[in-house]
């Protein structure tokens, strides 16, 4: 999109939300609140105001999630027929699970996500890399990595650079997303500023907070702070203890563009409660 669409795009939608949110005074909306969505990477654009909210609009937002060591194979059809019904934004499962899950959404335009390095991060890059591309041969369309959290924590910021690429070049020769997850919950803030640099300089999709496997998940402050880091250049995805719509509505509030939750389908269902919020959705 050449600078001359995209700022008519920008001001045409700013237009269309302050038009309905009461006028160019309105205090809670405005030409950069649209610009920081679109710049993050959105494909999709939703405004979802009073009662025109849906279930549709928040679950297309979600990453429907089952990562359970103990997930069958019944747990995944659910959670695919959840996904293909409520339009998730994708299913997240492990990488055991990708070639079933494809076959079960097979026609829904529902894509499969999957996890590398997982949940702890601590294989070689060239392992991910390989974990990646057997994952994206098996059908999935989107991948979650996991940062070597040891090497950050060692400030060996060369080494997290060298993984995060390994796996975004693996994604990105097939046309698929690399988020990057930094495991918020074992770093500090300046652990985290530099986790988030490095999937920048590494050419990630976007960054994620959590495995949902460390002592916490996601907090709109680590979300904030992420966005903070990478500004518009990247996704931000949101992972871990979102419970409901209120959770979710917090973190996209804080900067995110993605939701990964186990809980979507009670998102979605929640989600026609919301009186007045933008969202928006990357693919």
């Amino acid at each position: 999109m050449n600078n001359g669409n995209y700022e008519k795009l920008i001001d045409q939608i700013t237009d269309l939300v302050l038009a309905k949110l009461g006028g160019d005074d309105c205090p809670t909306f405005c030409h950069a609140d649209v610009q920081r969505i679109v710049d993050a990477g959105a494909e999709r654009i939703g405004i979802v105001l009073g009662e025109s909210a849906t279930a549709g609009d928040w679950a297309s937002l979600i990453d429907h999630t089952l990562l359970k060591p103990e997930a069958s194979e019944s747990d995944i059809k659910k959670l695919c027929d959840e996904a293909a019904r409520f339009g998730f934004a994708s299913v997240c499962v492990n990488p055991g699970w990708v070639k079933k899950a494809a076959e079960f959404l097979k026609g829904s335009g529902v894509p499969v996500c999957t996890v590398i390095g997982f949940p702890l991060g601590a294989t070689l890059p060239d392992v991910k890399a390989y974990e990646a591309r057997r994952a994206i041969f098996n059908g999935a369309r989107e991948v979650d990595m996991v940062i070597n959290v040891g090497a950050l924590k060692s400030g060996d910021l060369c080494l997290v650079e060298e993984d995060i690429r390994a796996v975004a070049d693996a994604a990105h020769e097939n046309n698929v997303l690399c988020k990057v997850i930094i495991e918020t919950a074992l770093l500090t803030d300046d652990e985290k500023v530099r986790a988030c640099l490095a999937a920048k300089n590494a050419g990630a999709d976007f960054v994620k907070t959590s495995t949902g496997f460390a002592k916490g998940g996601a907090t709109a402050n680590d979300v904030a702070l992420m966005r903070q880091t990478v500004g518009s250049a990247l996704g931000v995805k949101a992972s871990g203890g979102v419970k409901g719509i209120d959770d979710a509505r917090a973190m996209f509030e804080a900067g995110a563009t993605r939701i990964g939750a186990s809980v979507g389908v009670k998102i979605a269902q929640e989600a026609s409660g919301i009186k007045s919020t933008i969202v928006a959705g990357s693919y």
